[in-house]
């Protein structure tokens, strides 16, 4: 059978294997487009089901999109505020945390945000920032380590294009001013490279969770025996430190840190 196929390709030559893989690409591009226009129909209905105060059932075409792995900031947002409808605490600053993720400066995500962690009942004060945190904040952490690593990429090219210019001027002036731009490209290609190795660390180190127990203790080691430091309740964003079996190391924006069962967590 094998030998048969083969000979018949060998007959249809390049036209028809190139046929062939038309086909299959249109195939392909028909299915994706009909998958999209299927979620997107699902997204419609489930719109549709929240204007009519029927969020159980919007929550559920909205977790299935999700399921499929079509997530965007608008899902999740729509989760969230559906799930806010419902009092889920959790899941809604679970949900609004997603979203914001994805669309970090999203006024409406962060207002609704606000409104969500009103209904917690613990009140974590977060710890003053140094001077450099609150600098790496604003400048360093403005952009994702892949937008610093483009920016690298363009310093990059002309830091090598104006050291070309440099070496094969003949007029002093230009010279000069070819080999000091090369010289600020180079040092903002440093920078920008930097930040970027910075930034990729710091967000592939970075584990947050959302407390989903209604409470939950806290010990200060990785076991049922352990003494308990102090209780928590659902919505709580939390650091993830280490993890020992079915125990989490935690950490709150306050600086307390305890272990938990990873079963009240959820991570975003």
């Amino acid at each position: 059978m094998k030998e048969l196929i083969y000979i018949r390709i060998k007959k249809t030559g390049k036209a028809g294997v190139k046929s062939m893989l038309l086909y299959f690409l249109l195939s392909f591009a028909f299915i994706k487009t009909a998958t999209a226009q299927t979620h997107q129909d699902t997204f419609s209905r489930a719109n549709e089901l929240y204007r009519n105060s029927e969020f159980a059932k919007a929550i559920a075409l909205y977790d299935s999109i999700e399921q499929s792995g079509q997530v965007s900031s608008e899902l999740y947002f729509n989760l969230g505020n559906a799930h806010y409808k419902l009092n889920n605490v959790a899941s809604s600053i679970y949900n609004y945390e997603k979203a914001l993720q994805i669309d970090p400066d999203n006024n409406d995500i962060q207002a609704n945000m606000v409104f969500a962690k009103r209904m917690t009942i613990d009140a974590i004060e977060e710890l003053p920032l140094t001077f450099f945190q609150k600098l790496e904040i604003s400048y360093i952490q403005s952009l994702t380590y892949d937008q610093w690593a483009r920016l690298s990429v363009l310093f990059s090219g002309l830091t090598a294009l104006f050291f070309l210019f440099f070496y094969f001027s003949y007029i002093p002036t230009r010279k000069r001013m070819y080999f000091v731009i090369s010289s600020i490209s180079l040092i903002l290609l440093l920078v920008t490279l930097t930040f970027s190795f910075k930034q990729y660390d710091t967000s592939s180190t970075k584990i947050e969770a959302i407390i989903f127990s209604e409470k939950v203790s806290v010990k200060n080691a990785p076991s049922q025996t352990s003494q308990e430091v102090f209780e928590l309740h659902e919505g709580i964003k939390i650091a993830i430190l280490d993890s020992v079996d079915i125990w989490k190391k935690i950490k709150l924006a306050d600086g307390k840190t305890g272990w938990i069962e990873k079963s009240h967590l959820k991570q975003l």
